[in-house]
């Protein structure tokens, strides 16, 4: 029963008797240590001084308190320990139900044969090993769930990158009991691996508050130089040059310090370093240790990479944020907001698109003549590559409008088509368009569609007229069908314009088809739904077309009030899913 290689096991005999103490110490000394007790109370002693034994024997009937009843007030404390029973005498119902209750392994009859207490001692022997060694399967097993457990709730909590490395760290002091714990990230401190001087690496240090076993650990973000246990930089190279935990000591003022470097790395990338410090004159860092921090390293590094990585995509989704807010003002300037007055007409135009920046636009332009122009298109696509193309659209549009004699409609959609068709091809690509001229001397309109929404035109005053006759038939607009295929389609676009005449009181309405297929969870009726009801989500979702839309103006009793109509398309429409533009021209 030697222990080779390890230290002996703990064994306690408890005796009233001197001579029985004696002899069981003779015969188990040279493979355990033994302790001896002259009665339960000393013995309840010696394991209060000496800690959990690996074996107590114990004689049965003693004075003041029976062998049964002393080891049963060891059962809660030591659990482990393997317990038997010294008997001169049958006591069948004290041992039968201390044997049931698990307070006794087996009990030996006095006086008894050397070579059977010996055979039972080893029986005891192997059934506490196997009980330790089985609560430390499982007590390592509780260590590395539980830090799994803590590591995965700091992910769902937060993928903060700074958070995620202060949480690791005193995740890993707390559930190893380290005196201090390091972090220190690799990125952006590569030159400290080359360098003596790391006196500028921030690293993310925990260290203790208070003493166990109501220990807690304070936490902070801090510079290696400020700390008062050197940092050995040639170990921690080595660490993460081999990708393997190093352990090493050196001296402290209280004798020496204990450190782990454990390089954390996923997918052979090195994240991060981490150090644990303890002082030996607590408790050395064991192969048991070491063992554990191998297992749950991964998660610990799984855990960084999936916070760094979300720090990159946010830096990114931030800049790119940044960038497409400087984009979408320059595309918002791009469009005229502003243009020359005329006594006679009253023009409202407005674009909303449905990312940062998008493929509608409008154009409005005065010619020196006093001809007003009226420009609605649609890029096909979102984002930047339909932005672009409407860039270069409205170019090409200004530089047609701004000739002298200026063509007519159909034949400046004719030069867009011929201009901007490597590009439409490149980019899979179409614009649909509708360009309209108004001379309001002559009141005359002529415009060219380009695959575009219809056109609008209706009476304002025959509106507010037939909505104030109960028996009129119902008040429908003007749609201009005039149409040709969308740019970019075939190499010569050849449709022609179409001219109409226009009142005073008659209103144009170009819109996109942003407008005309929104979603809308309530649809507008008609002639006496009137103001503007909320929005109502308990409405099916329906596209809004274009009979929705002229339903929408005669809520408005024919007021062409673009503001108006974007409000109630925004507030019924869950998720704008194409950009939205609008323009109107009112004949005074």
């Amino acid at each position: 029963m030697t222990q080779s290689g390890h230290d002996p096991l703990k064994l306690l005999v408890v005796d009233d008797e001197t001579d029985n103490l004696d002899l069981l110490y003779r015969t188990f000394r040279q493979s355990f240590e033994v302790f001896r007790a002259k009665s339960a109370f000393d013995a309840l002693q010696i394991l209060e001084q000496e800690g959990e034994m690996a074996v107590i024997i114990s004689d049965q009937r003693m004075p003041k308190m029976k062998g049964t009843e002393f080891l049963s007030r060891t059962v809660e404390k030591y659990p482990d320990t393997i317990r038997i029973v010294l008997t001169g005498y049958t006591d069948v119902e004290d041992l039968v139900d201390a044997i049931n209750t698990g307070q006794v392994f087996k009990y030996i009859t006095k006086p008894w044969r050397p070579i059977d207490l010996q055979v039972v001692v080893q029986q005891a022997v192997e059934t506490y090993k196997a009980i330790k060694q089985r609560t430390n399967t499982l007590r390592r097993a509780l260590r590395r769930e539980s830090t799994f457990n803590a590591i995965t709730k700091a992910l769902r909590e937060s993928l903060d990158y700074r958070q995620i490395l202060q949480t690791i760290t005193t995740i890993f002091a707390d559930t190893f009991g380290a005196t201090e714990s390091l972090l220190i990230p690799t990125e952006g401190t590569e030159f400290w691996l080359h360098s003596d001087d790391a006196s500028q690496v921030w690293c993310f240090h925990s260290s203790p508050v208070g003493a166990r076993p109501d220990q807690s650990y304070q936490s902070k973000s801090i510079q290696l130089g400020q700390l008062d246990v050197p940092i050995p930089l040639a170990h921690i190279r080595d660490a993460i040059q081999q990708q393997q935990i190093k352990q090493l000591q050196h001296p402290a003022d209280d004798g020496a310090i204990d450190s782990l470097v454990v390089p954390l790395t996923y997918q052979q990338e090195i994240l991060a370093v981490l150090i644990l410090h303890r002082s030996s004159s607590v408790q050395p860092w064991n192969h048991e240790d070491v063992e554990l921090i191998q297992s749950i390293i991964e998660q610990a590094a799984l855990a960084v990479s999936q916070a760094k990585l979300y720090h990159r995509v946010q830096e990114q989704t931030e800049r790119m944020q940044a960038e497409l807010g400087v984009a979408r003002q320059i595309q918002t300037s791009l469009l005229r907001h502003n243009w020359k007055s005329l006594d006679q007409l009253r023009i409202q135009a407005r674009c909303l698109p449905a990312r940062e920046i998008g493929g509608d636009f409008f154009e409005v332009f005065v010619s020196p003549e006093n001809d007003v122009w009226l420009a609605v298109g649609d890029v096909s696509g979102k984002g930047v590559p339909a932005a672009l193309l409407m860039a270069s659209t409205i170019s090409v549009l200004r530089r047609e409008l701004a000739q002298q004699p200026t063509p007519d409609p159909h034949l400046i959609l004719r030069t867009l088509n011929q201009t901007l068709m490597d590009s439409l091809i490149d980019s899979n690509c179409l614009i649909t368009m509708v360009l309209a001229r108004y001379n309001p001397q002559t009141e005359k309109l002529i415009y060219a569609n380009a695959g575009h929404v219809y056109p609008l035109v209706w009476s304002r005053q025959a509106v507010v007229n037939g909505l104030n006759c109960s028996e009129s038939q119902p008040i429908k607009p003007v749609c201009l069908t005039q149409r040709g295929i969308p740019l970019g389609i075939l190499p010569e676009w050849t449709a022609s314009a179409e001219s109409y005449t226009l009142s005073a009181g008659d209103v144009l309405l170009l819109a996109s088809d942003g407008i005309t297929e929104a979603t809308v969870t309530h649809q507008p009726t008609g002639k006496q739904e009137r103001p503007m009801p909320g929005g109502s989500s308990s409405f099916p979702q329906a596209l809004l077309g274009q009979q929705g839309l002229w339903h929408l103006i005669l809520q408005q009793q024919g007021d062409p009030d673009v503001d108006r109509i974007l409000n109630y398309i925004q507030s019924h429409n869950e998720v704008q899913g194409d950009d939205q533009t609008i323009l109107s021209m009112e004949i005074l």
